[in-house]
């Protein structure tokens, strides 16, 4: 069994776990929640994979899935040993604790440098790659006060704000995430800014393979990781159009605090700051609003590392597989509307494990898309 539940020092994959982990995840159409639900039905990740051919052909698949295979997971695992990290699982202790929390939080982590970094409570700061003086002038005023005061800065290693707040929390402890893989640091000017967080009191992480560059999609998931990581989120100087208002709106969605730094309306950088601010984002006019809006939540713990996962519904597997017609039945109840998998269970009048299976089913077979709060939909 793959307990994704943490005991009172967190779960320890066995290295057969994490080799089993790693080809799942890295497999066709595995997607953080749908790892997690198969994870839930079947018990572990071996069972899964051995149920992926199968489900996949239920789901209406017109090929068969591709299933990352052991010599894959051991080439990344050795490839991650070569550059000095390793994978992390969710619910170990080296795992952040406030990222386990999102919904469809990363199963496996490549990490690289200071673990430390991963335990103490975390602030994300992101804006402007096209930073102004005062903008990467401030950020650092903020990074360097909330490292002071205890908490690890979280960036995504971009020009601008990010560069300013990685450098100025190089001494308390930073975190870079990153797009690519660990071994594909973006952009390639700040490949030393990354030597020296991961030679020192800082860390970098990445969901994404060894070797993968990074494009322009896989931004989002970069961002997700800093709206994830930290308990509150602030935002210096961006565009109206821009990833770090990207990663204001996941911060929200995920219940952290966002913070903004309001600037000139004559200055587009400003425009996406400026409108978070009438969106109800706390102003930030000196770094002590950070740290003292943060206080009240980083002197609770809470997210301790004995909180059991929750299964998701259903999660005992069905000795039966569901048949043709309640198949059907889940296919015509959905649209390309996304909607909630409790309503699917009330319009359909199926049992719950019958329709977490038929929609892994749909997933696995690409006929299915998983959308932010646990909502799905039918693929175009």
């Amino acid at each position: 069994m793959d307990a994704l539940s943490a005991g009172p020092k967190g779960v320890v994959l066995t290295e057969r776990q994490r080799i089993a982990w790693l080809r799942l995840i890295r497999s066709d159409n595995i997607g953080p929640a749908t790892f997690r639900d198969l994870i839930n039905h079947f018990g572990s990740a071996e069972a899964a994979l051995a149920a992926l051919p199968e489900l996949s052909a239920r789901g209406g698949a017109t090929r068969a899935i591709r299933i990352a295979s052991e010599a894959e997971a051991h080439r990344e695992l050795e490839a991650a040993h070569r550059f000095g990290a390793r994978f992390v699982g969710i619910g170990e202790p080296d795992y952040p604790q406030a990222l386990k929390q999102i919904d469809g939080a990363p199963p496996l982590l490549a990490v690289k440098g200071a673990l430390a970094a991963a335990k103490r409570p975390a602030v994300g700061i992101v804006g402007s790659r096209n930073a102004s003086i005062a903008g990467a002038k401030f950020a650092a005023m903020v990074a360097r006060d909330c490292g002071r005061a205890g908490y690890t800065v979280v960036s995504g290693l971009a020009r601008g704000i990010d560069t300013a707040a990685h450098r100025a929390s190089l001494g308390t402890g930073t975190i870079a995430a990153l797009a690519g893989g660990l071994d594909q640091p973006y952009p390639p000017e700040n490949i030393d800014l990354l030597e020296e967080i991961t030679g020192g009191n800082g860390l970098a992480v990445s969901e994404m393979p060894f070797g993968w560059e990074p494009r322009a999609r896989d931004f989002p998931r970069r961002n997700r990781l800093i709206a994830g990581i930290g308990l509150g989120l602030v935002v210096i100087e961006a565009a109206a159009r821009s990833g770090s208002l990207i990663t204001a709106r996941l911060a929200g969605d995920f219940g952290r605090l966002v913070f903004a730094v309001p600037g000139s309306p004559l200055d587009p950088r400003c425009h996406g700051t400026n409108g978070l601010l009438k969106d109800g984002a706390s102003i930030v006019t000196a770094p002590a609003d950070v740290v003292e809006a943060l206080a009240p939540l980083a002197q609770f713990d809470l997210f301790p590392s004995s909180m059991a996962e929750e299964p998701a519904p259903g999660g005992k597997a069905m000795s039966v597989p569901p048949g043709d017609s309640d198949r059907y039945r889940i296919i015509d109840a959905l649209g390309p509307t996304p909607v909630e998998i409790d309503d699917v269970i009330r319009h359909t009048g199926l049992s719950a494990s019958a329709v977490y299976l038929i929609l892994l089913e749909l997933d696995i077979s690409g006929r299915l898309h998983r959308h932010q709060g646990g909502l799905v939909s039918l693929s175009d």
